[in-house]
């Protein structure tokens, strides 16, 4: 008996020790669907349902792919959401690859899957859809900010390198960017099956009918852009972030700080150096990455609450191109004023100062029609230079030819200067055709006349009356850069950039003036 009563005890005494079944690691598990959308329309997505981490609900991240990229474009970073809690759903957008329909340009369809895919998950996955993040890079973040228009379920908005107003984005002060258009139209013709709109619009703009398609694209931007619908935005109250490249060629960082600036939401501002979704493509693929490091607690505090500090960063964060971030409380706080004056282009060189006092009465004519060396660079390559290996667009300012630009160069800084912000520039301008296209840069120069392009704005006058003078107001692109001591500022003002398509006519000229009641000024901002 007593040898059955200590037998028993070991039994215990092991069992009671033995070590509990480890439970599985959190994890995924990985679907593709096709899940119908708005008009019953399939969308091919891609599922990743949390793992080892009970049975939900989860918080549900919704992610439309970019302008001709598949709905494996989020994958990596997906994977990484759903490792962490989220319900996620990367799918085709509409009309592209494997979902059906055609690309209508971030139309209401378009729009409205988003709305179906929330749907659908919270039938046929473990997803709290009353806790909804849409999120999205160029295409996607576009999809994704008008979808927090519409659908109030979306408390997150992660919306990087994307628009908020079309028109301000692709024909800048009537100017029509030229290169990235072809581009977006080649890429949606080689991956996707264009709507009525697009083909419409192609159809125009390949045949030359500049003018037609501007008209047709200024007729149905208005309901793509989430300016438009910015109330509605504020009215649904989503925690929106977004974040560009300063040199993004498709959607440039200012008409993104407009929005910003009127969101009363919460709310988070990225931009670093770089062009179109640089910044931020290494993180979708699942790589480190500034921007999704930012990201993701941002979306765990708003669809969780979770109690990580992320409504606690500054709402203004700024890289220049030395690699050096810079917070702000908001965007009015980026920098100080600081007013230089034109004076006229003069001597051998032909060039004028900004200057600290107004210069007035002068007036200096340049040839329009004939490019010079300063550009803008290419579309894509040049601000991916800029931003992946500091290799900026440069112009040798000496072979800027004065006869077709008007120049003008400010002092030399004795220490280094932080230029944020938008660069503003006021000059009066009296043209001798009614079609003529401006392009306004500012370099950074250094001793021997090597200059690197800080920011830049194309300005179109169309149907003006030839030889009346008219002023110009121009808001260059924002920047954060660091002019090192030693180097100045120089602004560069032509008529031809090759990647726009300008109006300026060989034979033509432009007379850039400075009126005693109305001096020709450029501001910039000084952190």
């Amino acid at each position: 008996m007593r040898r059955l009563v200590i037998a028993l005890a070991l039994i215990a005494a092991s069992v009671g020790l033995a070590p509990i079944p480890a439970q599985a690691a959190p994890g995924f598990s990985t679907s593709y669907q096709r899940i119908p959308g708005a008009g019953g329309t399939e969308l091919g997505a891609v599922v990743l349902t949390p793992t080892g981490q009970g049975t939900g609900p989860f918080p549900l991240v919704v992610m439309p792919s970019s302008w001709g990229v598949p709905n494996v474009e989020y994958v990596g970073q997906g994977s990484k959401l759903a490792t962490a809690g989220f319900q996620v759903i990367s799918y085709s957008s509409r009309g592209f690859w494997d979902s059906a329909g055609g690309i209508d340009i971030a139309g209401p369809p378009t729009v409205a899957d988003v709305s179906e895919v929330i749907d659908w998950a919270g039938e046929h996955t473990p997803a709290d859809t009353s806790r909804v993040a849409a999120v999205g890079i160029s295409y996607g973040a576009g999809v994704s900010l008008l979808a927090s228009a519409q659908d109030p379920r979306i408390k997150a908005v992660g919306a990087m390198s994307g628009w908020a107003d079309l028109i301000a984005s692709l024909n800048p002060h009537d100017t029509v960017n030229l290169q990235s258009v072809a581009a977006l139209l080649a890429l949606g013709n080689i991956t996707g099956r264009p709507g009525p709109e697009m083909q419409s619009l192609q159809t125009k703009f390949v045949g030359g009918d500049f003018d037609g398609a501007i008209a047709e694209a200024e007729a149905i931007a208005p309901v793509r852009s989430a300016a438009t619908v910015v109330d509605r935005v504020n009215a649904n109250h989503p925690a929106v972030f977004l974040a560009n490249a300063f040199e993004d060629s498709i959607f440039p960082p200012t008409q993104y700080t407009d929005f910003f600036t009127r969101l009363t939401g919460p709310k988070r501002l990225l931009f670093a150096h770089g062009d179109h979704a640089t910044p931020e493509v290494t993180g979708a693929i699942g790589l480190p990455n500034e921007v999704w490091d930012e990201l993701a607690p941002w979306l765990r505090h708003f669809l969780t609450g979770a109690d990580n500090g992320a409504d606690q960063e500054a709402p203004v964060q700024l890289k220049s191109q030395r690699g050096v971030w810079r917070s702000y409380p908001n965007w009015a706080a980026v920098g100080t004023p600081r007013t230089s004056y034109l004076s006229k282009p003069a001597g051998l060189s032909r060039t004028g100062a900004l200057q600290g006092s107004a210069a007035t009465g002068w007036s200096n004519a340049i040839g329009a029609g004939v490019p010079t060396v300063a550009d803008s660079g290419i579309a894509i390559l040049s601000g991916a230079l800029q931003g992946l290996l500091s290799i900026p667009t440069g112009v040798a300012m000496p072979l800027v030819d004065r006869s077709f630009a008007g120049v003008w160069s400010g002092p030399t800084y004795g220490s280094k200067t932080v230029v944020n912000g938008s660069p503003r520039l006021h000059v009066t301008v009296t043209p001798s055709s009614a079609d003529t296209s401006l392009f306004a840069y500012l370099y950074d120069v250094d001793v021997l006349g090597g200059g690197s392009l800080i920011s830049h704005k194309p300005f179109t006058l169309r149907a003006v009356t030839p030889g009346v003078a008219r002023d110009v107001d121009l808001r260059l692109e924002a920047t954060s850069w660091e002019v090192p001591a030693g180097h100045h500022l120089v602004l560069v003002v032509d008529t031809v950039d090759p990647r726009y398509l300008g109006r300026s006519s060989l034979g033509t000229t432009v007379r850039f003036s400075s009126p005693a009641d109305d001096p020709a000024w450029l501001s910039i901002l000084i952190a």
